[in-house]
């Protein structure tokens, strides 16, 4: 069933990079929030335009930025990562200067699945899959804590991760 087409409803203004995204954009998200494998021709027959339409927006929302990539959502135990945890990073005060590097350096580790900097007593908390506890703890005690611009860590482990159903706030 095809979604609305722009102008059928009223505009939800978002602002991404700067980037004014209309109610064709969002209808186009939207779709790809659900299935970012789906076809151009069935995309575009979803959000009612044309395929050269359809086309020319996604390739637009890449350029800008707004769609940031495809990926596949692999279970770390399929690839023998057993264990997830969540790990909590504190960098040293004289270190925050070089976020950028921290940030590049932590997300080339095998084990790292996801960097996020957050706010707060915490510069980043790192979602990681490692095969077992050892390997967690060799992980954590000899590349996090032997690292001198890294304050302190803390681990809790994840016993079960759902991702969340739906179109992301879109």
């Amino acid at each position: 069933m095809p979604l609305p087409p722009a102008g059928s409803r009223p505009e939800r203004a978002i602002r991404s990079h700067d980037v004014r995204l209309d109610a064709t954009d969002l209808a186009i998200l939207r779709v790809l929030a659900d299935d970012a494998r789906i076809s151009n021709k069935e995309l575009a027959g979803r959000v009612g335009v044309a395929q050269s339409t359809c086309l020319a927006r996604v390739r637009a929302l890449r350029a800008n930025g707004v769609i940031r990539g495809f990926h596949a959502d692999i279970d770390p135990r399929a690839l023998g990562h057993d264990l997830e945890a969540m790990i909590a990073i504190r960098l040293q005060p004289n270190a925050r200067g070089s976020l950028t590097e921290h940030v590049a350096a932590l997300s080339r580790r095998p084990e790292v699945l996801d960097v996020y900097f957050v706010a707060g007593a915490n510069d980043f908390l790192l979602h990681v899959a490692t095969p077992s506890t050892d390997a967690l703890r060799a992980f954590v005690a000899d590349h996090l804590n032997r690292d001198p611009a890294i304050a302190g860590t803390e681990t809790n482990l994840i016993f079960e991760h759902t991702r969340a159903a739906g179109r992301r706030g879109i």
